[in-house]
């Protein structure tokens, strides 16, 4: 795998989500591990997340700790935090996975 990249939306407000903390997570067999993390960017993108090689194959996380940030702009607290799990079948390639939110509901989709 050559990289995950994320970028987060807030589509109430209809601008980039600023200052979100983005967890990348791995599977292994004695359970979830840190593989990086990072704060989302002025466009609300973290372009590089994972920029080195991943061992194999595999389930993989994404935590988003939105919390904070629904605080910092003035909105409920619904998700305090939103977890993408994905399972990459390649182990080539870039993988962007975005995130498209608002205080009641979110979606996700895999970009290029």
């Amino acid at each position: 795998m050559s990289g995950i990249s994320t970028h987060v939306l807030d589509t109430a407000r209809g601008q980039p989500a600023a200052g979100i903390v983005v967890v990348l997570e791995g599977q292994a067999p004695t359970g979830w591990s840190e593989l990086a993390r990072g704060t989302t960017d002025v466009d609300g993108r973290i372009p590089a997340l994972w920029s080195g090689a991943v061992t194999g194959v595999g389930e993989y996380r994404l935590r988003f700790e939105v919390a904070a940030y629904f605080g910092r702009v003035g909105q409920p607290v619904f998700y305090p935090e939103v977890v993408i799990h994905v399972r990459l079948d390649s182990a080539s390639g870039k993988f962007h996975l975005p995130l498209l939110l608002n205080p009641y509901g979110y979606s996700t989709y895999r970009g290029s």
